[in-house]
């Protein structure tokens, strides 16, 4: 009997929608290692030229005008994505979308970012008859994420689904899943064992992550951090950005055995559960896998839009505090050298995370559409 088969398809504008692809595909091989998967980010499969530039282009445009960014988002907010760009992207960028759809015959295809959500919508409104699930990887619900041949919409909290119930999606295709991270942030690593693979100390620890795109900006309030150096130790996760690594290397206040400053990283569900506190762009991906954990964040320059959404929900549900003055770093780097104030913290956010999130929800209404 032939194995069903689920395609996921996202897209490299940020590392957050296709890291949610994979935890999403190996979530549900772990549920049921029979089910076939694949996750292909369409752009740079399709056209490995053309692809990777828009994507450096957004990033310089994330990194150098974030208000534009912000205007760009809020001008658009309740606007899907029109007929004539669904179709320029049809034309321009994923002419071989359906070859590679009859090539690897899904029966279900879930997209985890925008455009390719739409060039699936378009093939469907074409005659292609396979079911469609688009899972939202933020705390917002922009419009560029709707559009009718959706079959089901998965989303992150019950506020994302009344937002894409305003935008006149039917309550019956929405389902609240939360954002699915990988499995190794379900669980719990050694923490001595931690240390000793990354040479730290057992010590009061903070994590600092730039997101994928290593954008940390703010070299006041990094360096004022690295003042506490000898009472509180630093992990720098910069990402694939070399440049802000080589930088921070060179700088004499962050030679210290205390301070690590790591390039890209795939243990940094190790690095959370070794860390006492979390300091973070407010990425709907990384802030997900921080709740998994149940680690305090701090947030730091969100990008104006989505980031901004993915913030006010997490500080209001106590998940996390905005990062905008020295005093806020004080306060907390002085909490994290209490260990049993930081016990208690942590154990109040674990139970606040099983109440609201199940990270294996996502991969079930995967599978309870496959039987």
């Amino acid at each position: 009997m032939r194995k069903k088969r689920v395609l996921l398809l996202s897209e490299g504008f940020g590392s957050g929608h296709t890291q949610a692809a994979y935890a999403l595909a190996v979530g549900i091989k772990q549920l049921n290692p029979d089910i076939q998967t694949r996750v292909i980010e369409l752009g740079k499969f399709l056209n490995p030229v053309l692809g990777p530039w828009i994507v450096s282009a957004y990033r310089k445009t994330v990194s150098k005008q974030p208000k534009l960014v912000g205007m760009m988002y809020r001008t658009n907010y309740k606007r899907s994505l029109n007929r004539f760009t669904q179709l320029a992207l049809h034309r321009i960028f994923y002419t071989h979308t359906s070859q590679v759809i009859a090539q690897l015959k899904p029966d279900l295809i879930v997209c985890t970012h925008p455009v390719p959500n739409a060039v699936v919508g378009r093939l469907k409104r074409l005659g292609l008859n396979v079911p469609l699930y688009t899972l939202i990887t933020d705390y917002d619900a922009h419009g560029t994420w709707t559009n009718a041949e959706v079959t089901k919409y998965l989303v992150s909290t019950p506020i994302v689904k009344r937002k894409l119930m305003a935008h006149g999606i039917p309550p019956a295709r929405i389902e609240v899943t939360g954002i699915p991270v990988h499995p190794t942030f379900w669980t719990t690593f050694d923490r001595n064992e931690i240390q000793r693979q990354f040479d730290l100390k057992p010590m009061p620890t903070v994590l600092v992550m730039g997101g994928g795109w290593g954008l940390l900006q703010d070299n006041d309030l990094f360096e004022y951090m690295a003042r506490y150096r000898d009472k509180v130790q630093l992990i720098f996760c910069v990402g694939s950005n070399e440049k802000v690594r080589g930088q921070m290397a060179s700088n004499p206040l962050f030679q210290h055995t205390n301070i690590k400053i790591l390039g890209f990283t795939r243990e940094v569900s190790k690095l959370m559960d070794v860390s006492d506190l979390l300091i973070t762009k407010p990425g709907g991906m990384t802030c997900t896998e921080g709740l998994s954990k149940g680690i305090p964040m701090l947030f730091y320059e969100p990008i104006p839009g989505q980031e901004e959404e993915n913030c006010e929900y997490f500080i209001r549900n106590g998940f996390g505090e905005m990062l905008d003055s020295r005093q806020t770093i004080d306060k907390w780097f002085t909490l994290i050298q209490e260990p049993y104030a930081t016990v208690q913290f942590r154990r109040t956010l674990m139970s606040k995370r099983n109440q609201q999130y199940n990270p294996e929800q996502c991969s079930r209404a995967i599978l309870q559409m496959m039987q």
